[in-house]
């Protein structure tokens, strides 16, 4: 996806990505070694979505950064499990560079969103 095509609505990408994750984990020839890391693979990086779309509804702004955080911390164990298959299966390189190219853009994105949410929860404090 170039950069001219790239959607800036994270529930669309959020929700691509859970697809692509789920893709290419489908791709991966499943044996005892492979089976536990596909599935860590596709419960982080479909939870990313899912927890996004929960901050969406959020009751409260607390519960917001709550949901939000959890995302990044997703995104962090779906960097991790991309990185065990990228050194065990250079064969899959080429898709596993993209899917975490999206992944350290999620990782920047939460990240901003909760440290601009600290910012003002700070500032808020000085304030008062």
């Amino acid at each position: 996806m170039n950069e001219s095509e790239k959607t800036y609505n994270l529930e669309k990408r959020t929700s691509d990505f859970a697809k692509n994750v789920v893709l290419f984990c489908r791709g991966i020839k499943q044996n005892p070694v492979t089976n536990p890391l596909i599935n860590q693979l596709v419960r982080a990086g479909t939870s990313i979505g899912a927890n996004y779309m929960e901050a969406n509804g959020a009751s409260s702004r607390k519960d917001f950064k709550n949901k939000i955080h959890i995302c990044k911390k997703e995104v962090q164990e779906t960097r991790y499990w991309l990185k065990i298959l990228q050194d065990s299966m250079p064969e899959k390189e080429t898709q596993i560079e993209e899917l975490w190219k999206e992944a350290q853009e999620f990782s920047m994105i939460f990240g901003k969103i909760v440290g601009t949410m600290n910012d003002k929860d700070s500032k808020i404090k000085l304030a008062r």
